[in-house]
């Protein structure tokens, strides 16, 4: 099984992060050893820090980073076209816009690696009910298999479509995180939050109908492995994502209707 990653890269171009495995290994398992146990027990002796300015620049330069890579990626698919938007294939190596592509998946990679300081700014503030299985597995999963993909698929092809979903709605979740930093209200505030999940169900939807429609074309050779994992992934964190919006938005107003009626 283990044989699978002696097969050369799908690029030829080697990039940080993505050149091996065992950086990204590494990385994964730090996360995970200071954010399920380290972290917890070191904070248990401390008080909870606020980070308010390290906070505010984060979420700016989420935006400013997500921002840019939605135009890039607009530009790239809407005006100058390289790719069949109902069968997105990877640009061969000697196309003229193959530098551009594999940029722009490599960077949106980076700012996968980058969105698990979420987690370790929850473990400093001591926000452990935050910290859920959804939570950690949705990061981990986007970590390592935006990695894998690049590993074996290339950069770029139909996963590019799919990114700009994500994109788009990191925009928005950490441009929330920034104005409720900045408004008590606002951060108390359970409209915006459940607004917020319904962005994200949508993303997921969305995703998952493209590869379906994607995966119909009789003449398209996208890669069928990649185009069952994205509705595989998008149907089981729209499951997931379905259920942390009922546990939290929707049950919680039963329990206070039956509360009021006693």
């Amino acid at each position: 099984m283990l044989e699978v990653f002696d097969k050369p890269y799908a690029d030829p171009v080697p990039l940080p992060l993505v050149n091996s495995a065992w950086p990204l290994a590494t990385i994964i398992a730090l996360y995970l050893l200071f954010v399920l146990k380290l972290g917890g027990q070191f904070m248990a002796r401390h008080e909870a820090l606020q980070l308010r300015g390290v906070l505010k620049v984060y979420n700016i330069v989420q935006v400013l980073y997500n921002t840019v890579m939605l135009i890039w990626g607009i530009h790239l698919i809407f005006v100058v076209r390289p790719y069949n938007l109902s069968c997105m294939t990877v640009l061969p190596q000697d196309h003229p816009m193959k530098s551009t592509e594999r940029t722009l998946s490599y960077v949106y990679h980076l700012n996968k690696v980058l969105d698990l300081m979420d987690t370790v700014f929850f473990v400093l503030r001591k926000k452990q009910r935050q910290i859920t299985f959804l939570h950690v597995f949705h990061h981990v999963f986007m970590a390592v298999t935006t990695h894998l993909l690049i590993r074996f698929y290339g950069h770029g092809g139909h996963v590019y479509f799919i990114c700009m979903f994500n994109v788009l709605v990191h925009i928005v979740m950490y441009g929330y995180y920034y104005a409720s930093s900045q408004s008590r209200n606002l951060q108390e505030s359970l409209w915006w939050k459940k607004y917020l999940t319904l962005t994200q169900l949508v993303q997921f939807l969305l995703m998952f109908l493209h590869c379906a429609y994607t995966g119909l074309q009789p003449n398209c050779n996208a890669s069928r492995g990649v185009i069952y994992l994205i509705c595989t992934m998008s149907a089981f964190m729209f499951v997931m994502f379905t259920n942390f919006y009922i546990s939290t938005y929707i049950r919680p107003k039963k329990g206070r209707s039956k509360g009021k009626a006693q």
